[in-house]
């Protein structure tokens, strides 16, 4: 059950805080996300998933420089960012879990013709989607929530976000 109360008076004393118009906002620090790294059960279900479902190249595959015969490969995900996997054989990980400190759901843009059709290729797959105005949401392989968006990068149903 969600907590209905209302919050927009919080918001709004909080934008006033701490959201600097875009004009008086200084530069990030930050060049962008290198990768962000997910975990996977199966290295070649990952990747006919992430290459082949949803067009998104292998770029690399190496031993993880942490765990002796664990996998880290990456995916192209666009404009120099990448989406990496670990495998962690012999260490028995559970299944994917959404927990609070956790991953909630990674949001990747993508032109709307992409869009429609990285949605067709994932109905024909028989994975379970759900659908909100230009978001696509379901889960991969190995249970992590993944978002389809197709408004351009900077941006969030039609609004700027940057």
């Amino acid at each position: 059950m969600t907590d209905a109360t209302d919050r927009t008076d919080e918001w709004d004393r909080l934008r006033a805080a701490h959201l600097a118009p875009a004009a008086d906002r200084p530069p990030s620090s930050a060049r962008g996300v290198h990768h962000v790294a997910l975990l996977s059960h199966d290295v070649e279900r990952t990747i006919a998933f992430y290459q082949d479902v949803l067009g998104f190249p292998l770029t690399e595959l190496f031993e993880n420089r942490d765990y002796e015969g664990s996998t880290h490969f990456f995916f192209d995900i666009g404009n120099g960012n990448a989406l990496a996997f670990f495998d962690f054989p012999g260490l028995g990980l559970e299944d994917y879990a959404e927990v609070l400190g956790g991953l909630h759901h990674l949001a990747i843009s993508m032109p709307p013709d992409e869009w429609a059709d990285k949605k067709a290729r994932l109905e024909a797959a028989g994975v379970e989607l759900h659908q909100v105005e230009t978001s696509l949401y379901f889960r991969d392989p190995d249970g992590a929530r993944i978002e389809l968006i197709s408004d351009p990068l900077g941006h969030m149903y039609g609004t700027p976000i940057g």
